[in-house]
């Protein structure tokens, strides 16, 4: 193996990696701003309010998005196998 096939595996990888968790990344990260403007208008300042909906929106978009990532994962996997005997070169 040389240096670029293994920068260029790490690359895919963390490109993949970022892909695949950027859906559940974004939607916590929405539902944590929108939940803290709430708290920040009616002065509530209660720790657990953030949790459950984090956890349940985060929850239904690991559902809803599991088929694609699971697809994506499988392509990455596939691909890797596939070309096992050129990186053994």
């Amino acid at each position: 193996m040389t240096p670029d096939t293994i920068i260029g595996l790490m690359a895919e990888t963390i490109k993949i990696t970022l892909l695949v968790a950027a859906p559940m990344l974004i939607v916590g990260l929405v539902v944590g701003v929108i939940i803290s403007l709430f708290q920040a208008v009616t002065q509530i300042q209660e720790m657990t309010l953030v949790f459950v909906p984090k956890i349940v929106a985060v929850l239904v978009t690991l559902i809803a998005a599991l088929p694609w990532m699971m697809g994506m994962m499988i392509s990455y996997t596939q691909n890797l196998f596939i070309n096992i005997p050129l990186y053994i070169k």
